[in-house]
């Protein structure tokens, strides 16, 4: 089983392997040998008493036992570089042991030795097993969070388009510095989401604030006596998942700009706590309601499933006293750390 796990790692051809056509040579030769040995007392022997002992041949039985053992440590050696270090030094775990305590069973009975050795083999081949499972979970999981992040970019709302491109028509002839700062914002509204896209890993936050930046200096062109947007971002040293302060910020002006309700008060903030970093954007449109399934707020259930896989953090939804909401994302210094033993948890 130790040598098929092998192959496995390595990715090589069951068939064509010769270090596996060896093995199960080896393995028929110590079968046949077993079996002789229960036809007679050259072996090993059972007294009437229930008492086993060694026959004079009982080295010849380990043998290949010791072969199959020893042929699996050079695998090990000579694929080294096919395997990463923490499954290189699992299977030592679990191959070394064995090979020396079955090569001392030859000369002395070391039955206790023996299991107590098959079994740190075995609990060394099931923490690979579960280990590799729990990567194999986590990365599937980044995936399907990446690709909904891919899916929020490829649905930009055409109709934001249409008017952002429409207001700088306009402002061509009544402002042309002003479309011109327009146009350079736009640009990096886009430039952003379609790189956020390419991302897999987390970025730092001030890529994610300057994409951010970029959608309300836009929306504010258009809509500049009824967005207003505070800025209290002092701590900036920390990293995002892509996408997760800027469809935040969308949310609350596509669904909280009410004429009739007087202008839209946006807060972003940022602060540095004892476990980590913390993002809090503070609206004043209706609350939010948690038992909501709608699209934005099936949006920000998306951010909040990412910022978990991605970097261990969370994201919080709470409603001001009077009216308004507020949302605070909190990313832990040690996300990765988080990330596994979560899964551990819940595995």
């Amino acid at each position: 089983m130790l040598t098929f796990l092998l192959l496995h790692c390595c990715g090589e051809n069951m068939r064509e392997s010769r270090l596996l056509q060896a093995v199960l040579g080896l393995w028929i030769v110590y079968s046949l040998l077993v079996i002789s040995g229960l036809l007679n007392d050259a072996f090993f022997f059972v007294t009437p008493d229930r008492q086993s002992h060694r026959g004079p041949w009982y080295p010849l039985m380990l043998l290949p036992a010791i072969a199959i053992m020893l042929l699996n440590d050079t695998a090990a050696i000579r694929r080294r570089r096919l395997l990463s270090r923490k499954v290189y030094l699992s299977f030592f775990a679990a191959l070394l042991p064995l090979t020396i305590t079955v090569s001392v069973q030859i000369f002395v009975d070391a039955f206790m030795l023996l299991d107590i050795c098959m079994t740190l083999s075995a609990l060394s081949m099931y923490g690979l097993v579960l280990s590799d499972q729990i990567e194999q979970d986590l990365r599937q999981q980044r995936e399907i969070a990446q690709q909904r992040a891919s899916i929020m970019v490829l649905q930009m709302r055409p109709h934001f388009i249409y008017n952002t491109m429409t207001s700088i028509y306009c402002l061509c002839s009544q402002n042309p510095e002003k479309a011109q700062q327009v146009v350079m914002d736009f640009t990096t509204y886009l430039r952003k989401n379609f790189t956020a896209v390419a991302s897999t890993e987390p970025i730092p936050f001030s890529s994610e604030l300057e994409h951010t930046r970029a959608y309300l200096d836009v929306e504010q062109a258009q809509y500049s006596k009824s967005l207003i947007v505070d800025y209290d971002t002092p701590h900036t040293f920390f990293r995002v998942p892509p996408l997760t302060l800027q469809p935040i910020v969308e949310n609350a002006v596509k669904h909280g700009r009410d004429p009739n309700a007087g202008p839209l008060h946006i807060s972003i903030q940022t602060r540095k706590t004892d476990n980590g970093s913390e993002i809090t954007v503070t609206d004043n449109v209706c609350g939010y309601d948690p038992a909501d399934d709608s699209e934005p707020h099936i949006a920000l259930k998306n951010i909040r499933q990412r910022l978990s896989l991605m970097c261990g953090g969370s994201l919080t939804i709470t409603p001001c006293e009077d009216r308004g909401t507020v949302v605070t994302v909190m990313i832990p210094d040690s996300g990765a750390e988080n990330i596994k033993s979560s899964l551990l948890r819940h595995i």
